[in-house]
């Protein structure tokens, strides 16, 4: 029984039949028609309007009933249901049934395309590599995707952008986007352990945005192309002036072999021997500056496997330990058993100590000890542990003013004396900058006459498989 319908009728009829009462009134009024008349002409007219509205207002609220039953949350059959339930209405109730029918069916197909492009939205927004951020008009973060919050940490929604990139050019460039200008494109560099180059696109939103959104920051990490511009520069300039002497060596002798030594076969003998000489100090200074470009290529990308150290460089000191028994050295290694493992990368690692335990034997004295020195350094400034590996020779000692320099590319406290043991004044520049890869650090002491100690610190790497991230 639709009760609602029911309770509706008498206030149709009464709202309909009030004109035919005012009249009723007016006649009782004037004269022209008894009290007891008027009542009655008035029930009759009451009855009679009742029955013409009461069809109506019983398919009225069952439309309503079934429209409500059909709403934003209803299941697949709740339209059908509705419907049957219709079925013993007639009249207008069918018409605007139907007509109900078909723009809840046309808002339902909307309202889930709808919903699936904004998850599609949603997804690719998500997926999107490089950081993005959306500011509404008063440059305040409305959203961020996760490379975002991975790359400036928490961003906060809400805050204003220079919470999370406190760069003056990129909040410049926000701000004159925001007031209308164009898009705007800011290089901007982030000092952190590894100094890193990015970029900030930085876009307006055309049209009206749903979350308010006005500009959207997409950060664009430009550290590789950078460092390849900086590498290619260095590598014109260094290898030019560090090969133009063996070069011009080997053409100078070369010279002398086809004229005045063509005949002497003592001299090309020793010429050849010193040509030899000069062409793998090139072979070797060409390695060297190609690993170096190397390593700075990836230096901004710290490594997670992780490397037993002791095996490492047991491994080192058995390669390196006939060129020190040609100088009469011993190296002696101190490494515990229960060492633990560090973040590396194995190869980058064992070029560390090779170039470390190599430059004490080439500057150590002759029939003297190389001691090669690993201990736990537990954690420092706070943070990861690591662990101290040093390097110490018996030589002669290096200044106090040369130490700071001594990982500069090509620089050498003795030019001659370096030259002439086959350095290239690579190694403790490589040493560096594998180590800052590894967000690690190099100590070099030294105390003339009795000699030097470089020392190595790397991260611990934590139980478990490799993979952790490394402490930046």
């Amino acid at each position: 029984m639709n009760w609602r319908g029911l309770r509706r009728v008498p206030l149709f009829a009464l709202g309909l039949a009030l004109p035919s009462a005012f009249v009723l009134a007016a006649l009782v009024v004037a004269g022209s028609l008894t009290l007891a008349a008027a009542l009655i002409a008035l029930a009759a007219i009451f009855g009679l309007v009742a029955l013409v509205v009461a069809p109506l207002a019983l398919s009225l609220s069952a439309v309503q009933a079934a429209i409500e039953t059909i709403g934003p949350t209803a299941g697949p059959g709740a339209e059908a249901a509705a419907g049957r339930r219709l079925g013993n209405i007639v009249g207008t109730a069918n018409g605007i049934w139907q007509a109900a029918s078909r723009v809840a069916r046309g808002w339902r197909a909307r309202s889930a395309r709808a919903e699936a492009s904004l998850a599609a939205a949603e997804a690719v927004f998500a997926a999107i590599p490089d950081p993005q951020i959306l500011l509404d008009s008063q440059r305040r973060i409305v959203r961020a995707n996760p490379a975002a919050t991975e790359f400036v940490g928490i961003v906060p929604e809400g805050n204003d952008l220079a919470a999370s990139l406190r760069n003056p050019a990129v909040l410049a460039a926000a701000d004159a986007v925001l007031a209308g200008g164009s898009t705007r494109v800011v290089d901007f560099t982030l000092s952190l352990a590894v100094e890193r180059v990015m970029q900030a696109r930085i876009a307006r939103v055309d049209g009206v945005a749903l979350d308010s959104t006005a500009a959207i920051v997409t950060l664009h990490d430009i550290t590789a192309l950078k460092l390849a511009e900086q590498m290619r520069t260095d590598f014109v300039a260094n290898a030019g002036h560090e090969l133009k002497t063996p070069l011009a060596s080997l053409v100078g002798f070369i010279e002398t072999l086809l004229g005045a030594a063509r005949d002497d076969p003592s001299a090309r003998e020793r010429f050849l021997g010193i040509m030899r000489g000069e062409a793998g100090r090139m072979t070797r200074l060409v390695d060297d500056l190609l690993s170096l470009s190397r390593i700075e290529l990836n230096e901004h990308v710290a490594p997670t496997s992780h490397v037993a150290l002791t095996p490492l460089i047991e491994q080192v000191a058995d390669t390196l330990e006939l060129r020190a028994a040609d100088r009469g050295m011993r190296l002696d290694l101190e490494l515990p058993e229960d060492l633990p493992d560090v973040h590396g990368d194995e190869d980058e690692l064992a070029q560390v100590f090779q170039n470390l335990i190599d430059n004490a034997i080439k500057y150590g004295k002759p029939q003297s000890e190389i001691t090669i020195a690993a201990s736990t350094a537990g954690r420092l400034n706070g943070g990861t542990s690591h662990v101290r590996i040093a390097v110490t020779d018996r030589g002669d000692g290096i200044p106090s003013e040369h130490l700071p320099r001594l990982t500069e590319r090509f620089y050498r406290v003795d030019t001659a004396r370096s030259r002439q043991l086959g350095g290239t004044g690579l190694g403790l520049a490589i040493v560096k900058h594998i180590l800052n890869r590894h967000r690690g650090r190099l100590e070099i002491a030294s105390t003339l006459g009795v000699g030097s100690t470089f020392t190595v610190l790397l991260q611990t790497a934590p139980p478990g498989r490799p993979g952790s991230v490394i402490e930046q």
